[in-house]
């Protein structure tokens, strides 16, 4: 019990914290080093980026564990360095593994181009305009709605759920991409043992946290955990076939 408690109270969400930086600083040195983005999807900044600004105003209308908001701040900064090193290194869009590869090819995946070319801008400024209106307006929202409680406390709720389920997301376009091509090379067993390792530390602290946890953050790490799962199933059936490249979406 006394294990239990410590890991709860300590370790789980110290964990927390710490996932943005364990998880992306790597990617960040690595593709400062080799001066390539080649085969990193700007999609992934794009994600997390979105997903941690509206975790960060959905704090106010539901005050949960602040090791969560701290995690948040630490991920908007990490990808906000991954993304600047990731354009200033960004390969042509006919280089192999440029911008315009999968996961989202220009919407490719869904059998449509993207409106108005949506983060595949050629210009680094359309990136930083986008995020910094999505933050006035968030902003502007919040100091809006804020005297208003019983239209705050739904606008607090959609935009948890929202930026929770946006996060979610992150490991379907490996699976579509293990599924389109029927193998995972490229994408290394280790990575996908610490994701699964990670999901299950979520889940043991989201469940046993006697700090205040909504339920959206708990439904959406279930599902993420579901797909990360499903990835390993994957990796099982297909093994390091040839046929086609893993995208490594979490590295």
């Amino acid at each position: 019990m006394g294990l239990a408690t410590f890991m709860s109270g300590f370790v789980a969400p110290l964990f927390i914290v710490v996932s943005p930086l364990t998880s992306y600083a790597d990617q960040t040195y690595s593709i400062h080093k080799t001066k390539s983005s080649a085969g990193f999807s700007l999609d992934i900044p794009l994600i997390m980026l979105v997903a941690s600004l509206l975790r960060v105003f959905y704090y106010p209308g539901a005050k949960f564990d602040t090791s969560l908001l701290i995690q948040s701040f630490i991920m908007i900064a990490i990808q906000t360095v991954l993304l600047k090193v990731a354009l200033d290194h960004r390969p042509g869009p006919s280089s192999k593994g440029g911008e315009m590869a999968t996961p989202f090819v220009g919407g490719a995946e869904f059998g449509a181009p993207r409106p108005y070319n949506f983060w595949q801008w050629r210009s680094p400024k359309p990136y930083w305009q986008f995020l910094v209106y999505l933050f006035v307006t968030l902003a502007a929202l919040e100091l809006i709605l804020a005297p208003m409680p019983g239209l705050y406390t739904l606008y607090s709720t959609s935009i948890g759920y929202l930026g929770l389920s946006i996060e979610a997301t992150l490991p379907l376009p490996q699976i579509m991409a293990n599924y389109r091509t029927k193998s995972t090379k490229g994408f290394r067993p280790s990575v996908l043992v610490s994701w699964i390792a990670g999901d299950m530390m979520k889940m043991f602290w989201f469940f046993t946290a006697t700090t205040e946890i909504p339920w959206a953050f708990k439904l959406c790490g279930i599902f993420q955990m579901c797909c990360d799962l499903y990835l390993g199933v994957q990796w099982y059936i297909y093994g390091d076939r040839p046929q086609g490249l893993g995208l490594g979406l979490k590295q």
